[in-house]
């Protein structure tokens, strides 16, 4: 009885999250149940509650390596952010995350196997349509079927953690300010990364602001919005 409590509970707060996952993200698909999951197995191995406290928070850093849905997902369950620094996106186009406790050291990386995709009409075969058989089975499919799990190693520098800017140099071709140690180096100079020939974009041409045709302004007070809300110290979300 104790443990069909616990099971309950379990699967409660995993239909709470992946709701607020959905409504986050703009709809249910099978990317999002799987990184609900995915984020509530990396939080389990590092023994943080879902979402994390404000102290297990702090001591989080998640590395995402697809810029698809299931990335919002594990993004949202994790309450990492980009600005914070706590969310990191490396471009592998692989459907895994890796979760790092900065206190321990320890880093799990959660990977979706591609066997769990040839397994739903196994745990869903009452479904026809491909997307609602997946959406099916990948809420109940065991973890060890629907991932692998790897103990990595992650090696951060001072340059890479939450706070402050540590390090701010100027690229002496176009003048732009290069903050917490991604400039290149040449000739024992330093570059941004766009003029040492490593940027995203080319041709880059300034325009002025006759060219936009209309003038940079400040908001009217009226449009001013109300005042940013603290942020609850048990979940690090913003109080309502």
């Amino acid at each position: 009885m104790e443990q069909d409590a616990r099971a309950n509970a379990a699967e409660a707060t995993f239909e709470e999250l992946l709701a607020g996952s959905v409504a986050a993200h703009g709809h249910l698909c099978p990317g999002q149940i799987v990184g609900v999951r995915m984020a509530l197995l990396g939080l389990r191995l590092m023994n943080f509650e879902a979402p994390p406290t404000y102290s297990q928070l702090k001591q989080l850093i998640v590395f995402i390596e697809m810029d698809r849905c299931t990335g919002d997902a594990v993004a949202y369950v994790t309450n990492v952010k980009l600005g914070r620094r706590s969310l990191k996106f490396v471009d592998y186009g692989i459907m895994a995350a890796t979760f790092v406790n900065l206190e321990s050291g320890q880093a799990f990386r959660v990977i979706s196997t591609e066997e769990s995709r040839d397994l739903t009409l196994t745990y869903a075969p009452l479904e026809t349509e491909k997307r609602r058989a997946q959406v099916a089975a990948y809420r109940i499919m065991p973890d060890s079927v629907l991932f692998r799990v790897q103990q990595v190693q992650v090696d951060l520098t001072p340059f890479d953690l939450p706070g402050p800017t540590r390090r701010k140099v100027t690229c002496v071709q176009c003048g732009q300010v290069v903050r917490d140690n991604r400039e290149v180096v040449k000739d024992g100079l330093p570059y941004c990364r766009p003029c040492a020939g490593g940027g995203y974009f080319s041709e880059a041409r300034e325009i002025t602001w006759e060219e936009m045709n209309w003038a940079p302004m400040l908001p009217r007070p009226e449009k001013v919005g109300p005042p940013i809300q603290p942020e609850s110290a048990a979940t690090g979300r913003r109080v309502p």
